[in-house]
């Protein structure tokens, strides 16, 4: 019984490394990505811009429809139609012969060629066709401005991931920093130095730095689940960012004109884009509805090859062909104000498009103002951050120092390294938000 036991717990104690060999071979291996690589993976994987492809494939192919309305349709028909058996019906020749001119023929068979071709239509069929080749190159211009909103998504994401690694790793230092410092006032409650009461300071203060820590590995971890997300990875990936915030180096830019930066905003925004050509595909419809009060003319043609064919005289049950061609003028005397009522509804949608141009116009503007502001604020926050890691770093050794002396107090010391870790925190984030200011920037120029 005992070396049952004893192969019993051999068998557990080897396949405890193999289990966690399994679960470690399980974890997904960590993704190292540029910024340059997730947007590119964004981009190739992106449902959003698969839809939006498609509607624009689906823009081309109303288009292509429009125009085939004014080129000419050729069809072939055939049918079979079953009558009643009826009297024949005939006429007695001098001959004495009975001449059949309605033969009972129950089975009828009918084939035709038929050929429609409108030659004019008032211009509608080409204004239609117009306003359907405007609709298709405003779905290419929804499709950039759809690329560039996923760009910029996937760089506010990018760098908030790296941002939160950054905390998580800075908070990290500061609970091994705070642990260190625990462990020497606890040796000086030892040696009789320190009251207890800076013993309860301090461990209270290091447990709210492990509160931090678990907060800033939550947010890692969120930050890092959007990424993994927008770039089309596996759920759960852990992801490394390749750009380290050290290695951000935001040179000063020149100030450039506003009415620069908003006159390549217009030129280059494919939002406005889509919109001018809406407003010229609204336009288009107008003279399309115009057009429904003008005549149109139409040519009409078609072989019949049927049985019996009811254009021949007499009636004979046997196949026989016939052709015809024809030119119909039709001209909407009076349509219930239908006409007008199109007409108003194409005039109110152009100025609705209009309007709408106008305010992106106006929008577009404030928007250029803000995110230049925006990057030069971001850019000076750089340099007065440095300066206050600089200064926290030579206040947090000075009191380090004061305190080994015996001529400061630990809570000294945690104000220091307190403001150490926010001055670390703030550089940070005054790094990642130059970063996305310039993002935000270019996306607002169109770029």
């Amino acid at each position: 019984m005992k070396q049952l036991i004893a192969l019993a717990a051999a068998l557990v104690v080897a396949a405890i490394p193999s289990r966690a060999h399994a679960q470690t071979a399980a974890q997904p291996p960590v993704l190292r990505v540029t910024l340059e690589d997730a947007i590119r993976d964004g981009l190739q994987r992106s449902h959003r811009l698969a839809e939006a492809a498609a509607r624009g494939e689906a823009a081309d192919a109303v288009t292509a429809e429009r125009h085939a309305a004014t080129l000419p349709q050729v069809a072939a028909l055939a049918g079979y139609a079953r009558t009643n058996h009826v009297d024949t019906f005939g006429i007695l020749l001098p001959t004495n012969e009975l001449k059949i001119i309605y033969p009972d023929v129950p089975d009828n068979y009918r084939t035709r060629l038929d050929l429609q071709w409108p030659i004019y239509t008032g211009g509608r069929l080409d204004a239609v066709e117009r306003a359907a080749r405007a609709e298709a190159r405003a779905s290419s211009d929804d499709l950039a401005a759809a690329r560039a909103d996923l760009r910029l998504e996937i760089t506010r994401a990018y760098w908030a991931l790296v941002t939160a690694r950054e905390a998580l790793r800075v908070v990290e230092e500061s609970v091994i920093r705070i642990d260190a410092h625990l462990q020497d006032v606890r040796n000086q409650l030892t040696a009789g130095l320190v009251p207890p009461n800076e013993v309860l300071s301090v461990e209270a203060q290091e447990s709210r730095q492990r509160m931090l820590r678990i907060q800033a590995r939550t947010t890692r971890d969120v930050t890092e689940a959007e990424l993994a997300r927008l770039i089309g990875a596996a759920p759960g990936t852990p992801i490394e960012p390749a750009a380290s915030l050290e290695e951000v180096s935001v040179e000063p830019g020149g100030p450039q004109a506003l009415a620069a930066l908003l006159e390549r905003a217009r030129q280059q925004r494919p939002e406005r884009a889509a919109l001018t050509t809406r407003v010229a595909a609204a336009a288009e419809r107008v003279t399309a509805a115009a057009a429904g009060t003008k005549p149109t003319i139409a040519v009409a043609g078609g072989f019949d090859y049927a049985r019996p064919n009811p254009r021949i005289f007499p009636r004979d049950a046997a196949w026989k062909a016939s052709w015809d061609a024809s030119i119909n003028l039709m001209w909407p005397l009076f349509d219930g104000h239908r006409a007008r009522a199109e007409v108003a509804e194409a005039v109110a949608t152009s100025r609705a498009s209009e309007e709408r141009l106008a305010d992106f116009d106006t929008m577009l503007a404030v928007e250029v103002r803000q995110r230049g502001s925006e990057l030069e604020s971001s850019r000076a926050a750089i340099d007065a951050a440095n300066d206050a890691v600089r200064s926290a770093t030579e206040a947090r050794r000075v009191v380090g120092e004061r305190f080994a002396a015996g001529v400061a107090t630990s809570t000294d010391v945690l104000d220091a390294q307190v403001a150490l870790l926010q001055a670390e925190l703030d550089r940070t984030q005054a790094i990642a938000n130059a970063r996305l200011a310039e993002a935000r920037l270019a996306r607002a120029l169109g770029q």
